[in-house]
């Protein structure tokens, strides 16, 4: 479904279930600047995985390099067993030999992509090519643990989805892993995150010592965001926002074709802005934070007093979806919770707006099922709260995907990096 409002065009996609791969291949469809940097050989590896199947031709009319460096090129990656040769197109009888392809390998070598979360941890292996293998989720019964808890954890969840697909950890190159709270990607510390007791803590490190590969971390809204990036909607985008309202609530931001983190990696925690001087408690431990008013904790806070009942933190959805019943049913305090939880999201939806101009911003997240948060009075409020003049539409488009996707956008952080590692200069 799309409509336009006031200079804000508006997208709905309510199908969790949906193919993620919008376009055949994986990964951005152009490189960022950054990624022309480095060596051919990879260049010419990622280009023909973005593109699902190129020809030689294809190769270098994308790249702007020489039929002759292509042949080159193109012979080692397949020796080397990263790449291919496949037909084309059907053979015509007697016509000669057909048009000639090249692919990734199916198959070879694999990453590993966790999504770690409050109540269920998921997971997904994928091969070379970002081809999906094997997925699995797994139940957690304590949300904030100490950390060698939580990679024991993440060791048996890893053990599970390698017996799923028939694989072991021998052929597995890497491990990404999403976690929400404040992440420093390329060091692998989590300061802060929800979801751990303690602070500082060797996230990758204590993963990687304990799986026996390579582990890279970010925060959850950024794997989610490279989901887009490499497999959805953002893949033939330079520039788009995610914006996440789930446990947390989060902002990945992708300039020119690659994520942009901020100078120390500790960038867009849209969700720790403040919109009220000593407002509401968020679970950072600050007053006032945008996460305060729109996140699962803070709707189920003002459910349990709409619906006198208390209820243990891991019911929250539940108790959420019994409020949102409630609002559907006619019970004006319960519609009045999710209209300023609304309110709040225009609210940061415009700061997004004002500061970055993005031209699409998509929100994501378990809560985007609930019509209140993407309804026309939202985007009226945003729109209000914007200064429009001189700028074109921003795009709103709302996706509703489960948990594996942003296991892939996990997956995908550990693909970068196991292809910089392998056919990097």
């Amino acid at each position: 479904m799309q409509h336009y409002l006031r200079g804000v065009k508006f997208m709905y996609d309510a199908d969790a279930n949906a193919a993620r791969t919008v376009l055949p291949g994986c990964g951005p469809l152009q490189l960022a600047q950054a990624d022309r940097s480095g060596g051919l050989r990879q260049q010419v590896f990622v280009h023909v995985r973005a593109m699902g199947q190129a020809s030689r031709a294809d190769i270098a009319r994308g790249l702007g390099i020489s039929a002759g460096s292509v042949t080159a090129l193109t012979a080692d990656l397949i020796q080397t067993g990263f790449l291919q040769e496949i037909e084309d197109q059907p053979r015509d009888a007697g016509r000669g030999r057909p048009p000639v392809a090249l692919r990734v390998v199916p198959g070879a070598r694999a990453v590993i992509g966790i999504k770690i979360a409050d109540t269920r941890h998921s997971a997904v292996l994928l091969d070379f090519s970002g081809t999906l293998l094997a997925d699995v989720s797994m139940p957690t019964q304590q949300a904030r643990k100490p950390a060698a808890s939580l990679v024991a954890e993440l060791a048996t969840l890893v053990d599970r989805l390698l017996a799923a697909a028939g694989r072991d950890m021998c052929d597995v190159v890497g491990v990404g892993l999403g976690i929400s709270g404040i992440v420093a990607h390329e060091t692998g510390q989590v300061p802060w995150s929800p979801l751990i007791a303690g602070r500082d803590t060797a996230l990758a490190e204590l993963a990687a010592a304990r799986l026996g590969v390579p582990v890279r971390i970010d925060n959850d809204a950024n794997v989610l965001t490279l989901a887009e990036l490499w497999f959805g909607t953002g893949r033939d985008r330079p520039d788009f926002a995610v914006v996440t309202v789930e446990h947390g609530v989060g902002m990945g931001l992708v300039l020119n074709n690659r994520l942009f983190r901020g100078s120390r990696g500790l960038g867009l925690e849209l969700g720790h802005t403040k919109v009220a001087l000593d407002g509401a408690l968020c679970r950072c431990g600050q007053r006032g934070c945008l996460e305060a008013y729109l996140a699962d904790y803070a709707l189920a806070r003002e459910a349990a007093t709409a619906l006198d009942c208390t209820v243990p933190a891991t019911e929250n959805a539940a108790l959420i979806d019994a409020l949102y019943a409630e609002a559907k049913a006619g019970n004006t305090a319960a519609a009045t919770i999710f209209r300023r939880a609304g309110r709040y999201l225009a609210l940061g939806l415009a700061n997004v707006v004002q500061l970055f101009d993005p031209a699409l911003i998509i929100l994501a997240g378990e809560r985007m099922r609930y019509d209140y948060l993407y309804s026309d009075t939202m985007l009226r409020e945003m729109h209000a709260l914007t200064l429009t003049e001189g700028r074109t539409s921003c795009e709103i488009a709302t996706h509703v995907w489960g948990d594996l996707v942003w296991a892939q956008g996990a997956a995908a952080l550990a693909l970068a990096d196991a292809t910089d590692a392998a056919l990097g200069a």
